[in-house]
């Protein structure tokens, strides 16, 4: 069993930065591969980013590439989503979500892959 609780997100405005914070507790956080996704209101959950049980592989939706920055600091049990450059389409209600080792990467950005979910925390975008 592992445990994700999201943090970090709040009212921002469009150009502006956040930095959300997943921090797991349960057994061996190191390996558990992490991503994260959003979902809009009226909308699907959609993949954000996603980094591998070793954090050597990261991958990103198109629509954040170079934008933002997935990271994790096993010691502290933590994974980071650094988002530069928000937009109005960014608001959504962003989770992370925590993947038993195993598994073929390629399949990090389906919901299918993850065995764990954290609650959520509301990013807000505005002009």
């Amino acid at each position: 069993q592992v445990q994700l609780v999201e943090s970090g997100g709040g009212l921002v405005q469009a150009g502006g930065s956040l930095r959300l914070s997943c921090a797991a507790s349960g057994r061996t956080f190191s390996s558990y591969a992490i991503g994260w996704f959003r979902q809009a209101p009226g909308k699907e959950r959609k993949f954000v980013a996603a980094i591998s049980w070793g954090g050597g592989t990261t991958d990103y939706a198109d629509s954040v590439k170079g934008r933002f920055t997935i990271s994790r600091d096993n010691a502290k049990n933590t994974v980071y989503l650094q988002m530069n450059s928000l937009n109005s389409e960014d608001t959504a209600v962003y989770y992370c979500a925590a993947a038993l080792t195993g598994r073929r990467w390629y399949g990090a950005t389906g919901e299918d892959f993850y065995d764990y979910w954290g609650q959520g925390t509301q990013v807000t975008v505005s002009s």
